[in-house]
C-alpha cells in the first residue's frame, strides 16, 4: 500500500458534532430536500452529495449577498466538505482542494476549523504522492533558475514611465524614504502626524522576498488551490467581472498576458492568507500594525501583472502597503482634500473618487489638476504606510506581488 492511501479519510470534528443542528436549522428555513441530501452524503450517497451542494448554491445566488441566511453558508461548507470526502478516498486531490477551497470562499464560519485541517490533510497526501526527489537546488542552471522568476531585475526608463502614468507624477513632491525606522520613531514622527512614510528595510527577514519570486515555488504550495480573481481594467468599469480560478491558471494569465492585455486578471483585496497557510508563514505582521494600541483589521493579497490599477480612493484604516515582487507607483492626496477629488454619492462608493487620473477631465472635475500630492516608485522590499482617509491611486509598472496590513488604533470604533 502506498503512502498516499494509508489515510483514506478526512476528519471533520466539527462536522460530525454540529451536524443535527445544523440540519434541523436548515429544515426550519425551508430546507427539507437539502437536509435529506446530505443525510444521504454523511451515509456514502455521492451524488447526494453533488446534490445537496447545487442546493446550497443556488441559495447563495437567491439574492443579494447580504440577504443570504447564514445557515445556507454553513449548509454549503458542510456539502464541500462531504464532496471532499469523496474526492479524498478516490485519490482526487485536487478536487478535494477545490471543494474545499469553495467551503472557505463561499461557506460559513461554523466548519471552518474541518475545512483548514482537511486542506492540510489533503494537500499533505498529494505531496507524498507528487514527491519524486525533485532535482538538487545546488546544482540548478542558472538560466533554468532565470525562467522561473516571476520578475526579473530591470530597471524602469523615467520617460517611458511618464508616458504611461497620470499627468504631473513624479514631478511634485516624492514620499520620504527612511532606513531603519524605530517603532518609536514611527509613533512620533508620522502615525501621530498622520504622514506617509516609505521604510526600506524591514522586509529583509521574510521568506517571501525570495519565495514569491519562483513560479515554482508557487505552484506548489498554491497551485491546486482556487481563488477569486478581478478580470477587467479595475472595479469601477463596466466590463469589470469576478472569477473562480485555481491559482496555477492565475499564473498563466499574469506571465501571457501582461501589461498588453486590455483586460488583466488581478487577484485583489483577497485574504488569501487566511486561506493558504503557506503563503502566510512567508510574512511577518510589521511592529508598525501595532502602534496606536489598537488591532489588525485585515491582511489582504494584491498579485497580478503590469497595468493593474487600483483607481483613487480612501481606506478607514492605518495601511502598511509592503511590497514583496515587482514595482509599483503609489499617488497619494491628503484626506483635507476630500472635496476637491470629486467622491461618489452612492455609499457603496463614497470612499472612491470620481476622477479618472488616467484619463484627466479638467472640465468636469476642475478642482483635482493643480491639487498637490505625494507620489513615489514603491520599490520591491519596501514598505509604505498610508494614513486613515488619505486618497490614493496605484499601479503595477511590473508584475507585482504585494501585502496590505490595516489596522485600528485604541480610539477606532471603525471595522473592515
Amino acid at each position: 500500500m502506498s503512502a498516499a492511501s494509508t489515510v483514506t479519510t478526512i476528519s471533520t470534528p466539527t462536522l460530525d458534532s454540529e451536524s443535527p443542528a445544523l440540519l434541523q436549522s436548515i429544515t426550519s428555513h425551508g430546507g427539507y430536500a437539502y437536509a435529506g441530501m446530505a443525510t444521504l452524503a454523511a451515509a456514502g450517497d455521492q451524488r447526494a452529495a453533488e446534490a445537496a451542494r447545487e442546493m446550497a448554491w443556488e441559495q447563495l445566488h437567491s439574492g443579494p449577498w447580504h440577504s443570504v441566511l447564514p445557515v445556507w453558508r454553513d449548509a454549503y461548507s458542510m456539502a464541500c466538505l462531504h464532496m471532499a470526502k469523496f474526492h479524498f478516498s478516490n485519490g482526487e486531490f485536487r478536487d478535494a482542494l477545490r471543494a474545499l477551497d469553495m467551503g472557505i470562499i463561499m461557506g460559513g464560519p461554523l466548519l471552518r476549523k474541518d475545512l483548514d485541517s482537511a486542506i492540510e490533510a489533503v494537500s499533505a497526501a498529494k505531496a507524498r504522492r507528487d514527491h519524486n526527489g525533485g532535482a538538487d537546488a545546488d546544482n540548478e542552471d542558472p538560466e533554468k533558475a532565470r525562467c522561473r522568476l516571476l520578475v526579473c531585475p530591470e530597471q524602469l526608463d523615467k520617460s517611458e514611465l511618464l508616458r504611461i502614468l497620470p499627468i504631473r507624477s513624479l514631478s511634485s513632491k516624492i514620499v520620504g524614504r527612511r532606513s531603519a525606522l524605530s517603532l518609536e520613531g514611527f509613533l512620533r514622527e508620522y502615525f501621530l502626524s498622520g504622514s506617509p512614510v516609505i521604510i526600506t528595510d524591514c522586509m529583509t527577514h521574510w521568506a517571501a522576498r525570495t519565495r514569491w519570486n519562483d513560479m515554482d515555488y508557487l505552484r506548489r504550495v498554491a497551485g491546486d488551490r482556487t481563488v477569486p480573481v478581478e478580470v477587467g481594467k479595475n472595479y469601477l468599469c463596466s466590463e469589470w467581472k469576478q472569477e473562480l480560478i485555481t491559482f496555477s491558471q492565475f499564473l498563466e494569465r499574469v506571465q501571457s498576458n501582461g501589461c498588453r492585455s486590455k483586460v488583466p486578471t488581478y487577484l485583489a483585496q483577497h485574504q488569501l492568507f487566511d486561506q493558504i497557510n503557506e503563503l502566510r508563514k512567508d510574512i511577518s505582521i510589521p511592529d508598525y500594525c501595532y502602534a496606536g494600541g489598537g488591532e489588525l483589521r485585515s491582511l489582504n493579497a494584491w498579485f497580478g501583472p503590469a497595468g493593474t490599477v487600483t483607481p483613487l480612493h480612501h481606506d478607514p484604516h492605518h495601511n502598511v502597503l509592503a511590497q514583496v515582487v515587482g514595482k509599483k507607483y503609489v499617488r497619494l492626496y491628503s484626506a483635507s482634500y476630500s472635496e476637491e477629488l470629486y467622491p461618489y454619492s452612492e455609499t457603496m462608493l463614497n470612499n472612491s473618487s470620481q476622477v479618472d487620473l488616467d484619463n484627466m477631465d479638467d472640465v468636469e472635475f476642475p478642482k483635482v489638476r493643480d491639487l498637490e500630492f505625494l507620489d513615489c516608485i514603491l520599490e520591491e522590499g519596501e514598505m509604505l504606510y498610508i494614513p486613515p482617509k488619505w486618497w490614493h491611486y496605484v499601479r503595477s509598472l511590473t508584475t507585482s506581488f504585494s501585502v496590505s496590513f490595516w489596522w485600528s488604533d485604541s480610539g477606532s470604533s471603525a471595522v473592515s
